[in-house]
């Protein structure tokens, strides 16, 4: 509109609002790399925020941050400068007294000169004790009153922040009361919310006669209870990080400067909180140094800060069971570690949040993990690095083109002949006869007309894979190219050949099934075992649950059997090197498969001479196959071997 008058100005941060969303398909191949490449499934999904999108702005960077400002707060200053401050001013007012009583030349001059004279040491005590005493100097008499003055506003400033200056106006009698009067009703009202009383009245009530003590403007108990807690908190660590000569002078202090009354107020008040917020850490020291005396106020401020930074780093962390990002208080990163800070927070949880709405990721009790989706993307990309591989040439299609009816439908048809039980392809049916006879109705059909559906019966297998679990696994780097070759091989059995079925059999000391996110997750089994006898067990009874299918087993292993079942009790036995009694009850179940007529072939990962031994007598045994592929080469003998099984059942 005309006229209309535009302001530009320097962008201050926050979210890049030019910044293309980001591709979280790259997140799930980042993920999937790294668990392809032998890494936890669990860990790779935690790095993937760690990292941050594209390796930047992620939670191991703002930990960092986090832990550098902390270090600086343990370095900001002397804590016991409250002490050292008091100290300072009854020097000057001692100073100041003796020379005004210098001057003067009665009884009552000597006197006061004694009493100065016999004060304690301790800075507390002293005070204490001059609270009675009729100051003859007026400077003196100021800078007395300015201990007691001074410490009185940082703690309760410090208490009640944001009101340093409102408490500092409140020094006369009447402002006292206001403030014991307020820190009453506040007491009160914590009372009852603690007996789980209905406390929404008394709240604004409160608000309504004392809300100029909280320019935050709490709109609730457990507000109000969040911002004065962590405060209380704070001040509680700042004893606790004194020694106790320093403990005992600032609680002196602190109970001349505030007065019985407001003392006692406080001392409530500490107490409602700690009941209210247990889960603060209350009863925990510091050990801050530095040269620059810190105040009460500041002193606490610093402690603080350390305490509000170690409950992020808690955060961003995400060690506990069942974290999620919404855990982070992004308004703490914000005060603490910036704007900037709580963006990138606000983009991690986008990305999670992202990953969960298109369906890559789940949430079980430990966390993330990669959803069936997911799984289908990362076993696409596990065959699509075994065919890289591969030689062009036949792989596994099927054109049995006498197949009946039962087959399965190739998207081809064909005319029509004598015998055939195909079902009829009704639309190029009607086509041909439109086409001979024209756009006439009724459509006369002729024999000629007919066409019917090319179908394909594909032969199916039962399939077992079982894949060696134990710790030599990934201590010898070959975790990852056994990962890469069951999910590529279950991956191709799921898209190309959904009639054969297929169970992964995982083995150490004992042996367990698995599914694809199973396989994913799993970890390097760390007892000692390879429990091959348990393993082929479990795929017997996969083979008969499908009697109809053609049985195969492909053993993935680089170790020779140093474990198998108590016939007794069913405990997995371990002994090494191998007993009689172990490669007996193994060398039984191969015999059970071959006597069920599976075809079991080896792939034998490694160079141990017992293991070479095993494994050719036990191909030789079932007029199996040995192979011996090199790690990278795996994937590429086992999905070839099993095209090449399929080729053979044409």
């Amino acid at each position: 509109m005309a006229g209309n008058r535009f302001r530009y100005g320097q962008w201050t941060g926050g979210p890049d609002p030019l910044a293309p969303p980001y591709d979280v398909r790259e997140a799930v191949d980042a993920v999937g790399a790294e668990v392809l490449a032998g890494g936890s499934l669990r860990e790779a999904l935690r790095n993937l925020l760690r990292r941050g999108p594209k390796g930047r702005g992620g939670l191991d960077d703002l930990a960092a941050r986090a832990r550098r400002l902390r270090r600086e707060a343990l370095r900001r200053g002397d804590l016991d400068g409250a002490v050292t401050r008091a100290q300072a001013l009854l020097d000057q007012a001692l100073a100041a007294e003796r020379d005004e009583l210098r001057g003067r030349d009665d009884d009552a001059a000597r006197f006061a000169e004694s009493v100065l004279d016999n004060l304690p040491r301790s800075t507390a005590r002293a005070v204490e004790e001059l609270s009675g005493y009729q100051w003859a100097s007026d400077d003196a008499r100021r800078s007395y009153q300015q201990i007691l003055d001074q410490l009185r506003d940082d703690v309760l400033g410090q208490r009640f922040a944001g009101l340093r200056d409102a408490v500092r106006a409140s020094a006369g009698p009447a402002a006292q009361q206001r403030l014991a009067e307020m820190m009453g009703d506040l007491n009160d009202l914590l009372a009852r919310h603690a007996r789980a009383e209905d406390t929404t009245d008394a709240f604004a009530e409160f608000m309504r006669r004392h809300g100029d003590f909280f320019p935050e403007n709490p709109e609730t108990v457990d507000e109000l209870i969040d911002v004065l807690a962590r405060r209380s908190a704070a001040g509680e660590r700042l004893m606790n990080s004194l020694s106790d000569r320093q403990r005992a002078e600032l609680a002196g202090l602190m109970r001349q400067s505030l007065g019985d009354r407001l003392a006692g107020e406080l001392s409530a008040l500490d107490e409602n909180l700690r009941a209210l917020r247990p889960d603060l850490r209350w009863g925990r020291g510091e050990r801050v140094r530095g040269e620059q005396p810190l105040g009460y106020a500041d002193a606490a401020g610093a402690l603080g800060e350390i305490g509000e930074l170690d409950d992020l780093l808690d955060q961003l962390d995400q060690e506990h069971p069942g974290a999620t990002l919404d855990d982070v208080d992004v308004e703490a990163v914000a005060r603490t570690l910036g704007r900037d800070a709580a963006d990138d927070v606000r983009r991690l949880r986008e990305l999670e949040r992202e990953l969960r709405r298109q369906g890559w990721v789940s949430r079980d009790a430990e966390g993330l993990t990669l959803s069936p989706k997911a799984l289908r993307r990362l076993g696409g990309t596990a065959l699509r690095r075994v065919f890289a591989d591969l030689t062009a040439g036949p792989r596994g299609q099927h054109d049995l083109r006498s197949a009946g009816a039962a087959g399965e439908v190739s998207g081809a048809s064909r005319p029509w002949e004598y015998g055939d039980e195909q079902p009829l392809d009704v639309v190029r049916t009607l086509t041909r006869a439109v086409s001979r006879g024209g756009p006439t109705v009724p459509v006369q059909l002729a024999v000629d007309d007919f066409e019917v559906v090319e179908t394909e019966k594909r032969a199916s297998a039962a399939v077992v894979l079982c894949v060696d679990l134990s710790y030599s696994m990934i201590s010898q780097g070959r975790w990852g190219p056994m990962k890469q070759t069951a999910l590529a091989l279950a991956h191709l059995m799921e898209t190309r050949f959904p009639q054969d079925a297929l169970q992964i059999v995982g083995f150490g000391r004992e042996a367990m099934t698995l599914t694809q996110q199973e396989l994913a997750a799993v970890e390097p089994d760390l007892e000692q075992g390879t429990n091959l006898q348990h393993a082929l067990r479990l795929a017997g009874r996969h083979l008969r649950r499908h009697p109809d299918a053609e049985p195969v087993v492909l053993v993935v292993t680089d170790g020779e059997p140093t474990a198998h079942l108590d016939p007794d009790d069913g405990e997995a036995l371990f002994h090494w090197p191998p007993l009689p009694e172990t490669i007996e009850a193994t060398v039984r179940e191969v015999d059970r498969l071959s006597r069920y007529g599976a075809t079991l072939n080896l792939f034998m990962l490694g160079d141990d001479p017992g293991l070479r031994r095993f494994v050719d007598a036990v191909a030789r045994r079932s007029r199996g196959r040995m192979f011996t592929p090199d790690t990278d080469d795996l994937g590429e003998y086992v999905v070839s071997d099993y095209l090449r099984s399929r080729q053979s059942r044409r």
